[in-house]
């Protein structure tokens, strides 16, 4: 799943699904920094409770250093897929 971190946000939790060059992103704020991983373990363990899976289910794939990042959901592929349509 394509995502766009915002890192230190006032407020955390998902937004809304936004247009980007390679496709749609799903906006996600969190309010951890930067720092030694902290904001990308932020914004799996958050898509991961919105999703409704274990934090241990999601991963950053690919983009550790940069906001528009890649995660990989492991997961019942219709059930992920019915949950992430309400996020459109």
């Amino acid at each position: 799943m394509w995502v766009k971190v915002q890192p230190r946000a006032r407020r955390p939790g998902l937004g809304s699904v936004v247009p980007a060059a390679n496709g749609p992103r799903l906006r996600l704020a969190v309010t951890e920094p930067p720092e030694d991983g902290r904001a990308n373990a932020a914004a799996c363990a958050a898509l991961a409770r919105a999703l409704g899976v274990p934090p241990s289910a999601v991963s950053v794939a690919q983009g550790a250093a940069a906001r528009e990042k890649t995660l990989m959901v492991v997961g019942d592929p219709v059930a992920l897929a019915a949950r992430l349509e309400s996020f459109a």
